[in-house]
């Protein structure tokens, strides 16, 4: 039976657990995970996370504009981002490979053809590729979004069983209950519009994407009959639980 394709999107607050530095415990997490269900499940990764990785040992002096100086951090973080999934991966016996796109590459024809033929090489491979944009040559996963709308556009192209948005929310809370002590998740969503209606514009402490971005993000997958998940990846376990219903998420239809 052919597997269902999962298209994980990882933000940079997941991957730091809140702190700042990436933590390891975290990506552990995520590879113990995605081994215990690759029988049934094929994974692609889209990546937040180079940024904060520079930030735990470097700081750059520059009178630049912020946005060059993220640019730079990027550069300087993404080898080491990607080190951090190889050691933990390949203790699980999980393969990763590296793809940088940029929104530009959703925009040329041969260049889609080329990513969809890569990335399905990789993972009839049984590799995982794990995707972030090339931050060094585009500025707008840096100011905008953070990876939500990078995952989608990846989503669809690669024609995703469901689109997995790990946040540090129990998914979307019933806007009613937002300065409850426990706020109500909505759990199931068929309506976009009613759905924004609920949300705010917070944007969290390292990424760039507030909620709205993932409602951005949201439609797009959404229009190519694509489920979007989103979860609080700040939990142990967070895929398996939701798999099984055992924790609170949002699932949008």
């Amino acid at each position: 039976m052919a597997k269902k394709r999962i298209l994980l999107k990882l933000g940079s607050n997941t991957l730091t657990k809140e702190t700042n530095h990436i933590s390891r415990g975290k990506i552990e997490d995520i590879g113990v995970q995605i081994a215990e269900l690759q029988e049934d499940y094929e994974f692609i990764i889209v990546s937040s996370g180079a940024i904060a990785a520079a930030k735990q040992f470097v700081k750059l002096e520059n009178q630049d504009k912020d946005v060059f100086v993220k640019q730079a951090l990027a550069s300087i973080g993404q080898p080491h981002l990607m080190r951090i999934y190889h050691e933990s991966f390949s203790d699980l016996g999980l393969l990763i490979s590296q793809c940088l796109l940029s929104y530009s590459d959703f925009e040329k024809e041969q260049s889609k053809v080329n990513i969809v033929n890569t990335i399905n090489v990789l993972v009839k491979n049984n590799y995982i590729p794990i995707i972030n944009e090339n931050d060094t040559v585009a500025t707008d996963e840096i100011r905008f979004g953070d990876n939500d709308k990078l995952a989608a556009l990846t989503a669809v192209l690669l024609k995703a069983d469901i689109l997995i948005i790990a946040t540090n929310t129990n998914g979307i809370y019933k806007k009613s209950s937002i300065n409850d002590a426990i706020p109500e998740t909505i759990s199931l969503v068929t309506d976009l519009q009613l759905m924004e209606r609920e949300i705010g514009d917070s944007k969290s402490s390292h990424g760039t994407g507030g909620m709205q971005s993932k409602i951005e993000a949201t439609a797009i997958a959404k229009a190519a009959n694509i489920e979007t998940w989103i979860i609080n990846g700040l939990e142990d376990n967070f895929i398996l639980k939701a798999l099984k219903n055992e924790i609170p998420f949002t699932k949008i239809i």
